[in-house]
């Protein structure tokens, strides 16, 4: 069961919802809106819901993006579910751990790794 929304890929995989990102940039708001919008219908349906960021595609992540997906944590940690992100390239990690979100955020190397932790 894939859903398409033009920023998300989502696909589900053992009760995860897996979401790959469309934008190899996530810097303009507009599109951030978009993707929050989008993300938060998918945790809106469900209960417990397990979801999974592969960031696999994304070169560029803004400040904006980054209180989206913090948004988007609580609302899901709100309902017990569970947030994991993986395939961060280094240098967006290392944004991650300037803000130190990489203490809020589990993150995994490999979309592999983080599937085995739910």
């Amino acid at each position: 069961m894939a859903e398409d929304a033009p920023h998300l890929s989502v696909s589900e995989f053992n009760g995860v919802k897996v979401v790959e990102f469309a934008d190899r940039k996530i810097l303009e708001e507009l599109s951030i809106d978009e993707i929050g919008e989008e993300l938060g219908k998918l945790v809106d349906d469900a209960g417990d819901v397990k979801v999974l960021l592969d960031f696999r595609n994304v070169e560029h992540l803004s400040s904006a993006a980054l209180g989206m997906l913090i948004k988007l944590n609580k609302k899901i940690g709100d309902r017990g579910g569970k947030l994991k992100l993986s395939e961060i390239t280094p240098q967006i990690y290392e944004v991650f751990k300037i803000t130190r979100l990489n203490k809020l955020f589990e993150i995994y190397d490999t979309a592999g790794e983080a599937m085995t932790s739910f």
